[in-house]
């Protein structure tokens, strides 16, 4: 786990992650995934159980959004904000079962600037993934990798990253690269989506949502935006 920092200062990394997405407009972080917003006054909560993933699966993606997107000073953590839920469900959309996908091959090692070229759908990549990472911290650590402590599920995350496990059944830096994808548009989307609980990650980074006009602000420069910020069913941040 990182260690606590004051307030004001976020991490290298964490500054980097979150320089990249706060210009991503949030509302196409889920568009693509055709996943059906919850219904009105619905979302997530602690007691919410998983309908795709299965238990050991929950708890690795669990621990794994935690490793991704810690809880500290400067923010909201990914599991605080409901990132599993919203991954959870999007495992049952078209996109993520590969019913949108070209999928009749050919199978290729493919360059990775052609991105994936393998016979998996999302769901199955991060399924496969995640048995095949559970496997591996068995034989290094004797346990799965939800029950490992926080420093050696940092370092299992970052080896996947790197290409440095050499996992049998799938390339891990495939698998990361869409495990990390998905953690970060839960944590970005809009909260009718499953993640984002109480447009908490919007608040942390000062994004307005979906506020009809800004008129009276457009003059203004080098000011942070002053009101909360409205999600698609327009509830106030």
């Amino acid at each position: 786990m990182p260690n606590k920092r004051p307030a004001d200062r976020a991490s290298p990394p964490r500054r980097r992650f979150l320089a990249k997405l706060s210009l991503i407009p949030a509302t196409s972080l889920a568009g693509a995934g055709v996943l059906a917003p919850l219904p009105a006054g619905a979302g997530s909560s602690a007691s919410y159980a998983p309908s795709f993933f299965q238990p050991a699966e929950w708890a690795f993606l669990v621990a794994a959004c935690d490793r991704l997107i810690p809880s500290d000073e400067v923010g909201p953590g990914a599991v605080e904000l409901g990132v599993p839920e919203f991954i959870d469900r999007h495992m049952q959309t078209p996109y993520a079962s590969g019913a949108i996908w070209y999928m009749p091959g050919p199978f290729l090692d493919a360059p990775a600037e052609f991105g994936y070229q393998g016979r998996l759908a999302l769901r199955e990549i991060l399924r496969v993934g995640i048995a095949a990472i559970d496997a591996a911290c068995r034989r290094r650590f004797g346990k799965d990798f939800a029950s490992l402590a926080a420093a050696d599920q940092v370092a299992v995350l970052k080896a996947a990253e790197s290409g440095k496990l050499e996992l049998p059944e799938i390339p891990e830096k495939t698998f990361f690269s869409y495990l990390l994808g998905e953690v970060r548009n839960g944590y970005f989307a809009d909260p009718s989506y499953g993640g984002n609980r109480d447009m908490g990650s919007w608040k942390m980074i000062g994004y307005p949502g979906m506020r009809a006009d800004y008129i009276d602000w457009v003059g203004e420069r080098n000011k942070a935006y002053p009101l909360p910020p409205v999600d698609l069913s327009g509830r106030r941040g």
